[in-house]
Parts: structure tokens; C-alpha cells; sequence
């Protein structure tokens, strides 16, 4: 209806165009709202008031102008100016009415869109780095990227997802270091971890694997090898970077390549694998794990390299190899080979988005809030490769913080706090993780309440949603239990039957679903679609509790049966794109 409205209004304003009331110059964009007091009307434009300026005139004379220009509709029964100068619409009952046989024929495809060549899409959201469980913040990352994808899916989008595995630099070498010597602890070496190790209990777990698979192959005497190791942090002159590069160096040099590569695959498997499953049971798959070492396999990171020096956008400088970053809008240039020879994570960047462009037309980035300067960098890049900047947007994920009630919930390992989104999943259920997740807009940062996302009450958005939905269900249970029958064609015929404002609001609620997903696709806001199902489970029960579905009235009876059957197919398919359920007995 919105879309009907301004093309009216758009006409009318050509009509005063064409009269010289209105400069052929002048721009404007036409808005349409829906309004909160139906006192005013359905929907209300600002229009005169954006004119009124431009034009030098009072909003109300512009207003006047223009509803004295629109050409008479059916669906409008009338048009009326309010305050300074909205101009206000009443639209016939009889068309919010329509949307019901429309969702019921189309039932899971309502709001859909079909894109005759369909736009792809090149998804890359969490991608955390394989040295660990994931924790709450990429949860967030995870829920918002699924959802987002799911939505762009539903408007014709030809959606690849990705989770690029940073498993080719230094925190993977860390991380094989941390279970290599958590080996040597149980084979009774002894010596003091690094205080940049990775301590977590699942590094003994792995280290535990390691030995069961290898048992004392892999034992090397920490004395043939702990020597002329940097003192680490807390010593005399220590560094607890230096100390750990140290300490892998050695490894390296004590083990040789294959041993260490045994040690360092090892590690890297039990944690993508455990990553892998954890996602899972969050309800978030990909199409593909795309590894990092894959773009030295592939000669993809040295073709990148070679591009920009050919390019001339490269120079040498201390022995590394420079990236002239600082001339594509960067606060300095990059380095992107030092002089060892190891490629750095620019350069793989440079690989990794250069393949992305010859995979798709649009390409969307999720990075956490730590990532935030790095959005100028990669446009930057990108230009410097002769790629176009717009075809990639970098979408920034805020943190969330946990409370339980009024009380913070300190996130930290060393605490013993739970951190990671498999406790958190197993606290809340994946559910209320999930939606409370995307409740927010993803830019925003996040207040996350244990207590309200367990607690099964009005206050909890996720259950007074569900909530509605297994109402709804319950009705036609009642109906099967009753011995009466539901006929969906009858119920279309006597759809004039609903006439209070409770049907009235709830018809204009699902009316507005398909505008209201393509706006989340268009602006990458997924956000909305949770603030749209509080609102319809909102109206739903407010009706639930003022009216009688199974009423004898047949032809009343079948028209609110439509009515509730067509509420149930919206709530499922938002909360399926959102990766929630929708129960039918709670």
C-alpha cells in the first residue's frame, strides 16, 4: 500500500510540474509512514513539508496543492491534512483484508522476491581464528551473518557462505607450541609455560589426543632444546613475544617439519572440528571452510603480490616488502612480505578478496568491532588492485556484554566465568541466544540478560513470540477436539466479517511483512524482522484476549480462522530466517 501511495502522490506532483507550480529542477524523495494513532489515518506523508522550504510557501498550502492533484483510488476513502501539513490516507478496510488469501496461497513464500539473473553474494561472517572454542562474541557474528544471509536468500539472492580459517600464521604456530608442551607436562617435563601460551582446558584435551595418537614419539628432553630461549615477561629483560617465537623456532628446529606438522595439524583439526560443531548445533552451516594455507597451495597469495608490484604499488624498505597503503587512504603503508620471507596477513587478504571478486558480484564482510579501522584498509586495497571499493561492504559486529539480572558477567578464562557459545547455548538455549543476538541492530553495542532469556514470560521477547505462535496452534487443536472444521475457501468468502481494529491492525501488520524484509535485505538489517515479530505476536495476543475464534457464527468463525492461520505462516517463516522455532505446544 505504501508503494501505491507514493506513486500517487509522485503523479500528482508531475501534474503540478507540468503546471509550473513545482520547478522542473527540483529533487525529493517521497515517504510514506505508517501512523501510530489511526484517529490520523493509515499512513501519513511528510512530502509538503519537505517542499514547503524549496518552494517558499506554507506546508499546509503545498499539502493543500497537492491532494487537490492526486487522482481519486478505490482503495483510499479519503485523503485529509493534519498538524503543519502531513498529508493523511484512509485506505479501505477491504484491502488490508486481501493480504490474508494472499499468505495463504502463498504461505511460505509470502514476501518473497524472485531475481530474474539473481544477484551472488559472497557471505563471509565469523571467521575466528582455529585456536580455540568459539566465544559469546562471535555468537553474535554467527546469529547476525545466518540471519542476514537467510533474509538476502529470501529476496532472490544467490547466497554463498563462507568461514575463511585463518590456520597459516603465528597464533597457529602458538597454538601448536601450547599443546606440544602441555604433551611434554604429561610425559612429566618440566618447565614453566609461556605466559603467551593458550591455557585452556581444551589445549590439555588435545595435547591428551596427541599422546593416545603419537604416544612418545613426539618427546624431545626440554633440555636439548629450552636454551638460548628470549627470557619471557616477568624476567629480567623479558618479552613474552619474543620468548614464545623462541620457543616455536626451537620446536620447529627440534621436531623437523614433519613431526611438527603432525603436532600442528593435530591441533588445528580438534578445533575447526569443534568449531565446526558448535556451529552446528547453533543452527549456522556454510557452503564452504575456505583455509588459508590454501592461497600459498594455490599460488593465489604470490599472484597477489606480483599484481601490485606490477601495478607499481609496492617498494622495498628494511628488507620488507612495502604496500604503499598510505596513498589509497590508509594512515601508513603496510608491510606485506617481511624480510624472512613470510607473507603477512594484508598480503593474504589481498589474495583472498581478489578471488572473492571473481566469485561474485556483491560481497559482504562481517568483522568484529576490533576490526573497525580496518574497513579503510580494505577498500584501499581493493582500489589499488583496480577492483571496485562498492562492490564490498564491511559490516561491523559490536560487542555484547552478559548480565544476569542487574549484574555483569565478567567474561574472562582465568575467572572461570563461561565464556564460550556452547555454554552460553547450553545456559539459554539456542533459541533465545539466537534471537536476543539479532534483537539489536549489529553496529549497536549489546546488553545480553541471562535471566530474561531463560525466564518464560511477556518480558522475554523470544518466548512472547513463540508464545503466539503455539496459540495459534492450539486453536485449530481445539477446533479438531470440538468436532468442527476449518474451510479456508469459505473463511475467504466472509473475510468482510472482520471489522474490528484488532483485524484491522493485524491485516495492516502482515501487509507490510514483504516491505519489511526487503528493507532488511536492503540495508543488511536483520534486526527488524525481530522488532516486526514483537509487534505482530504483540497485536496477536492483544486479539487472543479480546475475541472468541471458535464462535458459533460459522461465516465470523472461518473468516478468523483465515485470519490466525495467516498470523502462524508470517511467525513461522520470520522466525525460520531468523534460525528460531516456532513450537506448537509450550
Amino acid at each position: 500500500m505504501k508503494q501505491a501511495i507514493s506513486s500517487l502522490i509522485d503523479q500528482a506532483l508531475n501534474k503540478l510540474r507540468e503546471q509550473g507550480y513545482l520547478p522542473a529542477e527540483l529533487s525529493y524523495e517521497i515517504q510514506i509512514e505508517a501512523t501510530r494513532d489511526k484517529k490520523l489515518g493509515d499512513f501519513a506523508s511528510n512530502i509538503a513539508l519537505m517542499l514547503a522550504k524549496p518552494l517558499q510557501q506554507a506546508p499546509r498550502e503545498v499539502a493543500a496543492r497537492i491532494v487537490a492533484a492526486l487522482t481519486p483510488d478505490p482503495k483510499i476513502t479519503r485523503v485529509e491534512i493534519a498538524g503543519p501539513g502531513f498529508i493523511n490516507f484512509f485506505i479501505h478496510s477491504e484491502n488490508f483484508l486481501n493480504v490474508i488469501p494472499r499468505i495463504l496461497q502463498e504461505k511460505q513464500a509470502y514476501g518473497h522476491q524472485i531475481q530474474e539473473k539473481p544477484e551472488r553474494v559472497y557471505l563471509e561472517f565469523i571467521s575466528a581464528n582455529p585456536t580455540g572454542p568459539l566465544h559469546v562474541g562471535h555468537g553474535r557474528g554467527a546469529a547476525y551473518g545466518d540471519a542476514l544471509g537467510n533474509v538476502l536468500q529470501s529476496q532472490g539472492f544467490e547466497v554463498h557462505r563462507e568461514y575463511y580459517v585463518n590456520d597459516a600464521g603465528r597464533q597457529m604456530n602458538i597454538l601448536a607450541l601450547s599443546v606440544w608442551l602441555r604433551y611434554l607436562e604429561l610425559h612429566q617435563q618440566d618447565f614453566i609455560f609461556p605466559k603467551n601460551g593458550y591455557r585452556g582446558a581444551y589445549v590439555i584435551t588435545i595435547a591428551e589426543h596427541l599422546r593416545e595418537h603419537y604416544q612418545d614419539s613426539l618427546l624431545k628432553p626440554i633440555i636439548l632444546w629450552w636454551q638460548n630461549i628470549h627470557p619471557d615477561e616477568g624476567e629480567p629483560e623479558g618479552d613474552k613475544e619474543k620468548h614464545v617465537d623462541d620457543l616455536i623456532q626451537a620446536m620447529k628446529n627440534i621436531l623437523g617439519p614433519s613431526a611438527y606438522g603432525q603436532v600442528f595439524d593435530l591441533a588445528l583439526d580438534e578445533v575447526l572440528s569443534d568449531i565446526k560443531d558448535d556451529l552446528k548445533a547453533f543452527g549456522v552451516c556454510f557452503e564452504h571452510y575456505f583455509s588459508e594455507k590454501e592461497l600459498e597451495k594455490q599460488g593465489l597469495l604470490q599472484a597477489g603480490i606480483e599484481r601490485l608490484k606490477a601495478l607499481g604499488h609496492t617498494y622495498e624498505k628494511d628488507g620488507n616488502l612495502w604496500f604503499k597503503a598510505s596513498e589509497f587512504g590508509d594512515e601508513k603503508d603496510r608491510v606485506i612480505v617481511r624480510k624472512n620471507g613470510e607473507s603477512t596477513y594484508f598480503a593474504s587478504d589481498i589474495a583472498y578478496h581478489a578471488l572473492k571478486y571473481e566469485k561474485a558480484d556483491r560481497i559482504i564482510d562481517i568483522l568484529g568491532a576490533d576490526h573497525h579501522g580496518y574497513v579503510a584498509r580494505l577498500s584501499g586495497m581493493l582500489e589499488a588492485l583496480g577492483l571496485d571499493p562498492s562492490h564490498l561492504s564491511v559490516q561491523i559486529i559490536q560487542f555484547a556484554v552478559l548480565y544476569r539480572g542487574k549484574e555483569r558477567v565478567q567474561m574472562s578464562t582465568r575467572s572461570g566465568s563461561f565464556v564460550t557459545l556452547r555454554e552460553l547455548r547450553e545456559e539459554v538455549g539456542r533459541d533465545a541466544a539466537r534471537f536476543f543476538y539479532v534483537s539489536r541492530r549489529h553496529e549497536q553495542h549489546m546488553d545480553f540478560d541471562l535471566e530474561l532469556a531463560k525466564s518464560k514470560s511477556n518480558e522475554n521477547p523470544v518466548y512472547y513470540i513463540q508464545y503466539a505462535h503455539a496459540r495459534i496452534c492450539s486453536v485449530f487443536r481445539q477446533l479438531k477436539a470440538q468436532g468442527l472444521s476449518w474451510d479456508e475457501h469459505s473463511g475467504s468468502e466472509y473475510l468482510d466479517r472482520l471489522s474490528s481494529e484488532d483485524e484491522k491492525d493485524l491485516c495492516e501488520t502482515l501487509g507490510r511483512y514483504p516491505e519489511i524484509l526487503a528493507q532488511a535485505a536492503r540495508q543488511y538489517e536483520p534486526h527488524t524482522l525481530a522488532h516486526f515479530l514483537r509487534l505482530l505476536a504483540n497485536q496477536f495476543h492483544t486479539y487472543y484476549n479480546s475475541h472468541q475464534f471458535l464462535v458459533d457464527d460459522l461465516p465470523l468463525r472461518q473468516a478468523r480462522l483465515n485470519l490466525i492461520a495467516a498470523v502462524r505462516h508470517v511467525l513461522q517463516h520470520a522466525l525460520t530466517l531468523l534460525g528460531v522455532s516456532h513450537p506448537e505446544v509450550m
